[in-house]
């Protein structure tokens, strides 16, 4: 069942919206990770890039290559530097919202975490939750 979600940055400046479905949320610990949110791992969520619309204010990004050697586009907010969103161009149908900029992470809970060989040693997660390595595929 679609529901409309909404979040934003830390000043305000970028507002968006989401009309769908939030799909699995991740605990990251690749060292892009924990350089663009300075902390241990990034929280991410996917969802379908179609259904989320910005409405207020405009993102900036930043491409690169990740760990997996793909391109991949962070965005942010240019005015507060908040992260936001990560796109894979490779997969352009999703967009992995950042858990914290939603006005209810209350919504978000982790299914899995990625990249546990980049884990630091002082952040802990259930050790149950479901752990790659490396990446995981994604269908």
């Amino acid at each position: 069942m679609a529901e409309t979600v909404t979040g934003g940055c830390l000043c305000g400046y970028v507002r968006y919206k989401y009309n769908g479905e939030l799909e699995a949320a991740n605990y990251c610990h690749c060292q892009d990770c924990r350089k663009t949110t300075g902390s241990a791992f990034n929280v991410g969520v996917r969802i379908q890039s179609a259904a989320l619309r910005i409405v207020a204010g405009q993102v900036k990004s930043y491409t690169k290559n990740g760990n997996s050697g793909n391109k991949i586009t962070r965005e942010f907010c240019p005015e507060c530097g908040s992260p936001l969103f990560t796109r894979a161009p490779a997969k352009p149908q999703f967009v992995w919202l950042k858990a914290g900029s939603l006005d209810n992470p209350q919504l978000v809970k982790p299914v899995h975490q990625i990249w546990t060989d980049s884990a630091v040693s002082w952040a802990y997660i259930d050790p149950e939750l479901p752990s790659f390595s490396q990446n995981r595929q994604i269908v």
